[in-house]
């Protein structure tokens, strides 16, 4: 009795064998020759444009066909006019990318004016890490938690409304019961700290990374008390978990809405409709840049942590960010306009 399944077996893998690579060489073919932007919705020589300019040098080794990237800022509406332009005239065909502000999912699910794209259909390529947000206070006033925040107004230093700084001990006072004073109109985090110093404000927001790679002094000497974090937990960072302190399902929901740009750490995407074979391309690139030992030293060398966050990953999240029941989104957008 002669049995077929095995010589068909081979011949399938072979099939597929050679439709993978003629698909990766058609990818190869596309890219040859030509230039991939990459779009900075803000300024040159903040932290997205970095680390925009860091990827570039080193993605462009591991795309097929070796295509030019450069980097073009294009600042406006604290990253928005770039966003918008992404989704809506950038070409589709994955020659494209934007580094997009991670507050921009949150601001499309609580409906702020301006917005002209859908977060679920970006085609994310990922992130270099998450971020972890934090609450810290400074050392005078003798707050070292939450519970004890609720027992003494501290004056909290913010750069606008809108900004994470605000939102974030506006979220805690709202929900948690916190009794910071936000006092706004700083130009920066550096300007804040620097109030902090002088007496001027007793507490900020800060990203977990951005303390220890900018004040890892202040932390040794226990100038600041880290009595909040939120996003996903820092494994060195020993502070209870916002999401934790919610009292209730659709509390937390709220909390995780206003936070979510922890998720999505300093996303990366391409075009909506960018042909598929493109988006995987990239993808493995971009995962690819992420194992190379040359742009691990030159990210250590930056202080930047490379626990990278996959486009499937992120695609998920802006599904679920985006798909806040519109009530608790509606109580949300306080937080974040």
């Amino acid at each position: 009795m002669r049995h077929p399944a095995p010589a068909f077996g081979l011949v399938l893998a072979s099939v597929l064998a050679a439709s993978s690579a003629a698909h990766a060489q058609a990818v190869a073919d596309f890219y040859r020759g030509k230039t991939i932007t990459l779009l900075v919705g803000v300024g040159a020589g903040g932290e997205y444009d970095v680390l925009a300019r860091l990827l570039a040098r080193h993605m462009v080794r591991h795309i097929p066909g070796q295509p030019a990237v450069i980097v073009q800022n294009m600042s406006g509406a604290s990253g928005l006019k770039m966003a918008n332009f992404l989704f809506t005239q950038a070409p589709r065909d994955g020659t494209h990318i934007g580094i997009v502000q991670n507050t921009m999912i949150a601001a499309q699910a609580v409906g702020l004016p301006g917005i002209q794209f859908d977060a679920t259909r970006f085609r994310w390529l990922g992130s270099i890490a998450p971020v972890v947000e934090t609450m810290a206070v400074w050392h005078t006033t003798g707050i070292k938690t939450v519970a004890e925040a609720k027992t003494k107004q501290i004056i909290a230093g913010s750069t606008a409304r809108g900004a994470v700084t605000y939102g974030f001990p506006s979220l805690m006072n709202e929900l948690i019961g916190t009794r910071f004073k936000i006092v706004s109109g700083y130009d920066g985090g550096n300007q804040i700290n620097l109030a902090m110093e002088r007496g001027e404000v007793e507490a900020r927001n800060n990203s977990w990374s951005s303390w220890k790679a900018t004040k890892a002094a202040w932390l040794k000497d226990g100038k600041i008390a880290i009595i909040a974090q939120a996003g996903p937990r820092a494994p060195d960072l020993d502070a209870p978990s916002l999401e934790d302190m919610a009292r209730n399902a659709d509390e937390r929901r709220i909390i995780e809405l206003v936070t979510s740009g922890t998720q999505f750490g300093r996303p990366f995407a391409i075009t909506p409709d960018t042909p598929e074979d493109r988006v995987k391309a990239l993808r493995d690139a971009f995962l690819a840049t992420m194992q190379d030992k040359d742009f691990q030293a030159e990210a250590t060398g930056l202080n930047f942590d490379v626990t990278p966050v996959t486009g499937e990953a992120l695609e998920q999240v802006a599904a679920r960010v985006t798909g806040t029941p519109k009530e608790l989104a509606a109580r949300a957008r306080q937080f974040l306009e």
